[in-house]
């Protein structure tokens, strides 16, 4: 299959490594390669085999934000517990209408969606008054995720230029995916990134587009075939997101 067909194969199709509900458990090595990620998109977020960083998939190349903050790219054999990634082709853009807070960035992120029932890929460029992210530093198997963000790394970039990659997900796939936007931010000169916690955003073009095709690959290893997924981790994902 050339590349224009295996595009066409997989438009408006999202692909899940694992399910998140393995990840907030503490499930942090499923040891799925990046060359297997790859076959599935350009484009999206994720971590690393434990836990050991944060994911930016952009323009075909994978960056890690590791718990220091230090950005470096990573080959493609490098291993993954949890990867979300599209073939990006953006359907729409808009540009931004004067400095936005984050609660109002997020509002017109969400403006932009028809409905909330539907996945979303976002890319968003341009200037940011403020950036507030973070990292999280590497972690053994089993310790619940939201224990782990209490130790969380935060890295704060005033007046930087930049680019935000990730997703929409809606409520009632809690599960399989975070819920509602999940963006990770990667600086123009890739020096700076991490999972967003905060923007204040000064003029960016959000670029969206429509994901209506879910594909969803489950685990086979013995941690996660063995595991009780009977608890209920809204809450628990709801706080490790934020």
């Amino acid at each position: 299959m050339d590349q224009k067909n295996e595009l066409k194969s997989h438009s408006n199709r999202i692909y899940l490594s694992a399910p998140v509900n393995a990840l907030v458990e503490g499930i942090y090595e499923q040891n799925i390669p990046l060359t297997e990620v790859y076959k599935h998109g350009d484009f999206g977020i994720g971590t690393f085999n434990d836990l050991d960083g944060e994911m930016i998939l952009l323009d075909g190349r994978t960056y890690r934000v590791a718990g220091d903050g230090n950005v470096s790219l990573v080959s493609a054999q490098t291993l993954s517990p949890f990867a979300c990634v599209t073939y990006f082709q953006p359907m729409s853009s808009e540009v931004s209408k004067g400095e936005l807070t984050y609660t109002e960035f997020q509002a017109w992120l969400t403006s932009l969606m028809p409905s909330p029932n539907l996945f979303y890929a976002f890319r968003v460029d341009g200037e940011f008054s403020y950036v507030r992210t973070r990292s999280v530093p590497k972690q053994e198997n089993y310790r619940p995720l939201v224990e782990v963000t209490q130790e969380q790394q935060e890295f704060r970039f005033m007046n930087v230029i930049g680019t935000l990659v990730g997703f929409f997900t809606p409520v009632f796939m809690a599960s399989l995916n975070v819920p509602g936007l999940h963006l990770h931010f990667l600086s123009q000169d890739r020096q700076k990134g991490g999972h967003l916690l905060e923007c204040h955003v000064t003029k960016v073009r959000a670029e969206i587009q429509f994901l209506y095709h879910l594909e969803l690959a489950l685990p086979l290893n013995l941690d996660y075939l063995m595991w009780d997924f009977q608890r209920n981790i809204q809450q628990d994902l709801h706080k490790a997101e934020n």
